[in-house]
């Protein structure tokens, strides 16, 4: 069966603005909230798993009000759900884990670099899987994001070196791990864009599936993890205020812009929202903080603005003899 061409068109539509608008705005407001609103000692796993527990059931209210949560029980099938979901949701557990073995094994500066190579990986598999091209212009565009994106990285990361001066197990356990990240988010990305566009997957329900796998991962590696023998310990709720859900639930509303932006979008303009979020970050920061942005930050706006602009007015045109 032919693989059917999913929609590039060259101007997003106002509610795709808005709902990127949103996104953006929220995604650079997180650490803000985060850090004003949750005690150090809050354990991170309840805090993940209770986000998505929020995600759950916001998605499952969004359902209900657009009518699409009658049509679960007729229509809903496991195999779809692991094909359209489940897939995406444990290429995504194994990316976050290569990530954390990575971080350990690199500095920051190449961390951020090889990281930032998922969006090329991005195009590549919405090509691949999507047939959605990208023109020359285009293709520059996400070369600027890119450069935008360390320059971001760089100026909020810390100065921390490389665990280990070998230059063996730096390669095995820093910059193969993350390049498999990267790659992974890419394939993970095109995959929620297949089922949602292709597939016709809600949003809504991906975000349902996909928090609960992923919630049915964390639950297992606290086996064994520190943060399980915390909850074991001192219970699930340690630290918690009734001011912690206020970041827990931005979060959760996070997950479900991501998903409406993905389906709507697709995976190459959300990773443009998430570099832009990083401006609005720094901007937050010195707004409520007084933390000036940093040269890098003020270097990489120029580029996440030109960027954006090349990437919408230029986009691919399908020859004649394509079409």
């Amino acid at each position: 069966m032919p693989k059917p061409p999913a929609p590039n068109p060259g101007k997003m539509s106002p509610r795709v603005w808005f709902y990127s608008s949103l996104l953006a705005l929220q995604y650079g407001a997180q650490p803000l909230i985060s850090k004003r609103f949750t005690r150090r000692e809050v354990i991170v796993t309840s805090s993940v798993l209770t986000c998505e527990v929020a995600k759950v059931v916001c998605a499952l209210i969004l359902m209900a009000k657009d009518g699409s949560l009658k049509k679960l029980a007729k229509e809903w099938t496991l195999m779809g759900s692991l094909t359209a979901s489940g897939l995406p949701a444990a290429i995504y557990a194994l990316q976050n884990s290569l990530l954390q073995i990575s971080y350990r094994n690199l500095d920051s500066l190449t961390f951020s670099m090889l990281n930032q190579t998922k969006i090329i990986f991005t195009a590549l598999f919405t090509y691949v899987i999507l047939s959605q091209r990208q023109s020359i212009q285009q293709i520059g565009a996400l070369f600027l994001l890119i450069m935008a994106a360390v320059l971001l990285s760089i100026g909020e990361g810390s100065s921390k070196g490389s665990s280990s001066g070998d230059p063996e197990l730096i390669l095995f356990y820093g910059i193969v791990p993350v390049l498999v990240a990267s790659i992974l988010s890419g394939l993970a990305s095109a995959l929620c864009q297949w089922s949602s566009q292709v597939k016709k997957h809600s949003p809504y329900l991906m975000t349902i599936e996909m928090s609960i796998v992923g919630s049915l991962c964390l639950l297992g590696s606290t086996y064994k993890s520190p943060d399980g023998e915390a909850i074991r310990r001192h219970g699930f709720f340690y630290g918690w205020t009734p001011l912690t859900l206020i970041p827990v639930v931005a979060n959760a509303l996070c997950g479900i812009l991501v998903g409406l932006v993905t389906s709507l979008a697709g995976g190459v303009r959300k990773g443009f929202v998430i570099v832009s979020a990083l401006v609005v970050t720094a901007m937050l920061q010195f707004l409520f903080e007084g933390k000036p942005p940093s040269l890098y930050c003020l270097a990489a706006f120029p580029l996440v603005i030109c960027s954006i602009t090349i990437y919408q007015k230029y986009p691919y045109q399908v020859k004649k003899k394509e079409a």
